[in-house]
């Protein structure tokens, strides 16, 4: 069993939840560090002084903002207290909102919130109460030292918690520039969804694998070996770059699809923000 990650409670209103915080997620991908190509022995890492060009010791460290080039204000333990906010253990639920209402970009990492000793029915009675309601709880929740925005949502027999940015935190569309509707023709857009209409197909998460990384695991077996290493087969076929054109590319597409695939026409509920309070996999 993992180790949970952070020991509260949920709160909402006067109701208090003993709650434990688990990573819903997985990191299979090999991890290296590098090494010294003449004897294959690690190289440490050392925090040298721009200045000086000698080793500085951790405890000659401290922290600075760069508030112009070259520029530091210099804060110190006492200067971060001062800015924490009050350091709790519970999980805020502030509102319960619909989740169709909020934007994808807003949704970060997933973690699983398992009830603590004793709470197993009130845990129960919340999930079932979020789930009925078709509604995410938005909360505040204290971690490592940091504050962070966070949803709250039943899927399957889990309340799951999932990490939310700031709206300060997201690009303004306005900074960017993108083609406008009125340069679609509207024959383009039958096509283009003829061809979306033949690759709807039902989620399927473990359709989808990292050819890459099972690649690189073959590579790493296989040298450990002394043998050369048999690869998943993919697709060589050259990718186009130059600009093309689109309905002759999109006829050649449908001609290649005729026959496999559903026309049937995907339903609205399908989709990220349809498939939330409950729906969704994490």
């Amino acid at each position: 069993m993992a180790r949970s990650m952070w020991k509260g409670s949920i709160a909402f209103g006067l109701v208090n939840i003993p709650v434990e915080l688990y990573s819903a997620v997985r990191d299979h991908r090999p991890k290296f560090r590098l090494l010294h190509a003449k004897d294959e022995e690690p190289v440490r890492y050392e925090r040298v002084c721009q200045k000086e060009g000698k080793p500085v010791a951790w405890e000659d460290l401290v922290k600075g903002y760069e508030y112009a080039k070259g520029q530091f204000v210099v804060l110190t333990k006492d200067d971060f207290k001062t800015a924490a906010v009050e350091k709790t253990k519970t999980i805020d639920i502030l509102d319960f909102v619909d989740p169709k209402e909020v934007d994808e970009r807003y949704f970060e990492t997933p973690y699983y919130l398992q009830a603590g000793k004793g709470a197993d029915r009130a845990y129960a009675l919340l999930r079932e109460a979020i789930r009925d309601s078709g509604k995410i709880g938005v909360a505040k929740i204290i971690l490592r030292d940091a504050q962070h925005l966070a949803a709250v949502e039943a899927i399957g027999d889990a309340l799951v918690l999932t990490m939310m940015r700031f709206s300060d935190e997201l690009a303004d569309l306005g900074d960017f520039t993108f083609p406008k509707k009125a340069d679609i023709r509207p024959a383009e857009l039958k096509m283009a969804g003829q061809l979306i209409d033949n690759l709807v197909s039902k989620w399927d998460p473990d359709k989808y694998t990292d050819e890459y990384k099972e690649n690189l695991m073959r590579v790493i077996n296989a040298k450990m070996k002394g043998k050369k290493p048999r690869l998943v087969d993919e697709d060589h076929t050259p990718k186009q770059a130059e600009v093309v054109d689109l309905m002759a590319r999109l006829r050649a597409s449908l001609e290649g699809k005729k026959g496999g695939g559903s026309t049937k026409k995907p339903s609205a509920s399908k989709g990220r923000k349809a498939t939330r309070g409950g729906k969704r996999v994490a």
